[in-house]
Parts: structure tokens; C-alpha cells; sequence
């Protein structure tokens, strides 16, 4: 009883790390400076599959920021988010353009 109950526990840990680690991404962001820029300077971003209204932690180069989606996108390949203007500068990568970020 106890093997199984041990079994049983390392697989419901394993479950919980893959489903955690499929929630994550990592990939190339922008940055856009038209249409929604977000009310007060709020951080905003744009992404493909996360439901509207989602935070979403992007981290870079050390920084971390928390934005909301609000918009769909990038329609690049390779890109994963689009950050508003105030969550580029936030982030640190204004001057930079496009950058591998991971995402949360």
C-alpha cells in the first residue's frame, strides 16, 4: 500500500510540472505603438491563443513585468507577444526592438 501511494504521488507531482511547464513559453516579442496603448500607461500586450482579460509574466534580460492581453497577435512568425509601448519600456527593450522573452 505504501509503493502505491508513493507511485501515486510522483506521478500526480510529475502531472502538476507538466502542466505548469506547458503553461510557459519562450520566444521572440515586440513591440507596437498604434491602436490600444492601454489606459494610464497600463501594461498591455498582444498573443495568439491566451484568453483576453489573462496576466501574463514576461521576463527579459533580468526584468520581469506583469501585462494584461488585450489585443490578438503577433502575426510574425517566430514572435510570441506583442507588448504595448509602456510594456516595452517597462521591460527594457525599446532600443533593442525584438527579443527573446519568456512567458508565463
Amino acid at each position: 500500500m505504501r509503493t502505491q501511494t508513493t507511485v501515486f504521488c510522483c506521478l500526480a507531482t510529475f502531472s502538476l510540472s507538466a502542466f505548469s511547464a506547458a503553461q510557459a513559453e519562450s520566444g521572440l516579442a515586440s513591440y507596437y505603438g498604434y491602436g490600444k496603448a492601454g489606459k494610464g500607461g497600463e501594461l498591455t500586450c498582444a498573443h495568439r491563443t491566451r484568453p483576453f482579460g489573462t496576466v501574463l509574466r514576461v521576463s527579459y534580460g533580468g526584468r520581469s513585468i506583469q501585462c494584461r492581453v488585450d489585443d490578438r497577435g503577433p502575426f510574425i512568425r517566430g514572435r510570441i507577444v506583442d507588448l504595448s509601448v509602456p510594456a516595452a519600456k517597462a521591460l527594457g527593450m525599446m532600443s533593442a526592438g525584438v527579443v527573446r522573452v519568456a512567458v508565463e
